[in-house]
């Protein structure tokens, strides 16, 4: 069996947020470039299951659009919430043991996307194997931030840097042989 990495692929303001306050989004347009989609679409290849915080589950059913992830299995973890609805299954339990769950089974890597607090309980028990931090031309100055104060300190090792025209900033980070990520 392949070991399955936790990748947490997002994207944050130059100052760090990835959202303004209210949820607001709209700083990601600044680099809104016809048919650039900045390795998404590659990445996407090479997950099969979703973790996200249900803030951002329900930040991407506002836009109106068909749940861009059917084909994946998709948790959102929830204090709120319990089941499952037409998209994904609500999980209340920790963290770790949904993780460990997952990587039982033979598959594909994990995607993890927003928000900070689900980036916050990754990062505290050092689940996330891979970061991908798209780092967006603007500064918000106030709102969700991607890290939250207290963490514990994490050794990392660049893997990836590659900029684009529009800005953008992709980098890339993995777990270090030191120590978690």
């Amino acid at each position: 069996m392949l070991y399955r990495k936790v990748i947490l692929y997002i994207a944050m303001s130059l100052d760090g947020y990835i959202a303004k306050d209210e949820d607001n989004l709209d700083f990601l347009s600044v680099v809104e470039v016809p048919g650039e989609d900045y390795g998404y679409a590659a990445f996407q290849q090479t997950v099969d299951t979703l973790i996200w915080g249900r803030k951002t589950y329900d930040k991407v059913l506002s836009f109106g659009i068909d749940f861009p992830h059917k084909n994946k299995k998709c948790y959102v973890l929830s204090s709120s919430k319990t089941g499952h609805d037409e998209n994904v299954e609500y999980y209340n339990g920790d963290i770790k043991n949904l993780i460990e769950q997952i990587r039982q089974k033979d598959g594909k890597n994990i995607y993890c996307d927003g928000g900070g607090e689900l980036v916050y309980e990754l990062l505290r028990h050092s689940l996330i194997d891979q970061m991908i931090i798209s780092v967006i031309p603007h500064l918000v100055g106030n709102g969700v931030r991607l890290f939250k104060d207290k963490l514990p300190e994490q050794a990392l090792k660049l893997t990836q840097s590659v900029t684009f025209p529009s800005g953008l900033v992709q980098l890339g980070y993995e777990k270090n042989s030191k120590g978690a990520v």
